[in-house]
């Protein structure tokens, strides 16, 4: 019974695993045919598409076409036109050559003509000199020469008398030509002349920061003394240090590090060799750019970077009060306007300008007078020698080379003679003047004498009974050189000796 349900069971088990298979057959089959058709209609749906896009492009081509075809239609026309208007032009310039040829053949016809006609005029003068020459015995040459000496003969007086006003006009214009272009020059550099001092002296908030910067046993003062290379004088004035050095760069290095102490309020030795240092980097900054500012301002670009540190040390050296780096850049200034209006070398000359002092930022370091210096310094530094040579004669130590040497000196003359340019005590400036008139009236025949134009002119009256016009003009040359033996002075000098003899009488 057992088995027999087994059986029964099996054969249940496969019939339906028969039933299963088959229904499945027939779902699968069933959604065969569903893709088909889809894809099908999918293939219908693309190609219907592809032919609407077709239909598209082939009207956009149509379109295409005919605007290309009425383009090229349109320059066809143009072309058709151009090329009539050149026909016309052409047919205008032959008609034009034409009669260009006819009027040429007029002309040389005409050339010949006169050729023709100047030969017989130039044949009846030679024959008419002929003729004179044999009326009046004397050939032209010889005509000519009589006559000359026969006019010069009776208007000698007349001739000196009108080569001496043309030589005054000449000069008179030359001397208004110079002063107009010296005007406008000054005119147009309108720069301030107030002097810039590098003060020394650095104010203190209380006088207790005195006994600091002394240090204990003075240890503080000696230790800046010997880091900045400067003298503090501390005790003399209150409220104030003095900062004591021949040397302007350490004296401001050393203003700005106590300066920076003071504010700091740690000092003591080891800070001070920080400090120092510290300023001496800043105050190297400040040149290279002072440099940097003065070769910008004066439109110099070609000079060596060493040439323009040195120039920048400039900014710490006065000359008569005048600060030595601004004098140097309004004489640039002043050096190329003249050079425009004299046509010199607008470059050269303010190149040579602005380096003429630039022996001064080193003079106490280097042995030499100021422009030795500066002429080594521009050798070694392959500087042009059209500079040297412009720079090296602004106070006539040297010959003048070249026009820009001229405009150099006269720019320093112009520049460190305007009024303020330059400063000195009141007390220098009377004893100054008053021994340049002690030294003119020592000598004979001097009736009085005045300086005048701040002491740039000494003006000489003389006895006329004991000086000639021959010995004024020997005493002048004599005075000038006691004056520059004697007596220091800056620029120069002008020495003026008048002699004037008065004849009175009267009619009674």
């Amino acid at each position: 019974m057992s088995l027999t349900a087994i059986l029964v069971a099996i054969a249940a088990l496969l019939a339906g695993a028969g039933v299963g298979y088959y229904l499945r057959i027939i779902i699968s089959q069933g959604k065969r045919g569903s893709m088909e058709l889809e894809i099908k209609q999918m293939m219908i749906a693309a190609r219907e598409e592809a032919e609407r896009i077709r239909e598209e492009v082939r009207k956009k081509a149509e379109e295409k076409n005919e605007e290309i075809r009425e383009e090229e239609k349109k320059k066809q026309e143009d072309y058709k036109k151009t090329e009539l208007r050149l026909i016309k032009k052409e047919e205008l310039l032959d008609a034009r050559q034409v009669e260009i040829d006819k009027e040429v053949e007029n002309i040389k016809l005409k050339i010949e003509e006169i050729k023709k006609i100047k030969e017989k005029a130039d044949n009846l003068e030679k024959e008419k000199h002929v003729a004179l020459e044999k009326v009046a015995g004397l050939s032209k040459e010889e005509a000519k020469e009589t006559l000359m000496a026969s006019i010069e003969k009776e208007y000698e007086e007349d001739f000196l008398v009108r080569i001496q006003k043309l030589e005054n006009n000449n000069e008179e214009k030359l001397d208004r030509r110079a002063k107009d272009i010296l005007a406008t020059t000054i005119q147009r550099l309108a720069s301030s002349t107030a002097a810039e001092l590098m003060t020394t002296n650095v104010v203190i908030p209380n006088d207790e920061i005195k006994g600091k910067v002394i240090g204990k046993e003075g240890r503080n003062i000696r230790a800046f003394e010997r880091a900045a290379g400067v003298e503090l004088i501390v005790d003399d004035t209150p409220g104030m240090i003095i900062i004591s050095s021949f040397d302007p760069i350490r004296r401001q290095i050393a203003r700005l590090a106590l300066e920076n102490l003071i504010l700091d309020g740690r000092i003591q030795p080891a800070k001070i060799e920080e400090t120092v240092e510290k300023a001496k980097e800043d105050i190297n900054k400040i040149i290279k750019e002072k440099g940097d500012q003065a070769v910008y301002e004066c439109g110099i670009f070609n000079f060596d970077p060493r040439i323009i540190a040195i120039i920048g040390r400039l900014y710490f050296r006065t000359s008569y009060g005048q600060n030595v780096l601004q004098h140097s850049i309004e004489m640039a200034h002043i050096a190329g306007m003249l050079a425009e209006e004299l046509g010199a070398d607008v470059q050269i000359a303010k190149a040579g300008a602005l380096v003429h002092d630039i022996g001064k930022a080193l003079d106490h370091e280097v042995q030499g007078t100021h422009i030795e210096i500066g002429i080594r310094i521009l050798q070694k530094f392959n500087a042009d020698p059209r500079i040297i040579t412009a720079m090296k004669s602004h106070h006539e130590d040297y010959p003048y080379e070249s026009v820009e040497a001229v405009i150099v000196q006269t720019a320093d003359s112009i520049s460190g003679g305007r009024p303020g340019a330059r400063r000195d005590s009141v007390e220098n400036y009377l004893k100054r003047l008053a021994e340049l008139e002690a030294l003119v009236n020592s000598f004979g025949g001097v009736e009085k004498s005045y300086a005048l134009q701040a002491g740039r002119e000494i003006r000489i009256f003389v006895t006329p009974e004991k000086v000639s016009d021959l010995e004024a003009k020997d005493m002048a040359r004599e005075i000038a050189g006691k004056i520059e033996s004697e007596l220091k002075y800056p620029g120069e000098i002008k020495v003026t000796i008048i002699r004037e003899t008065r004849v009175i009488e009267y009619a009674r």
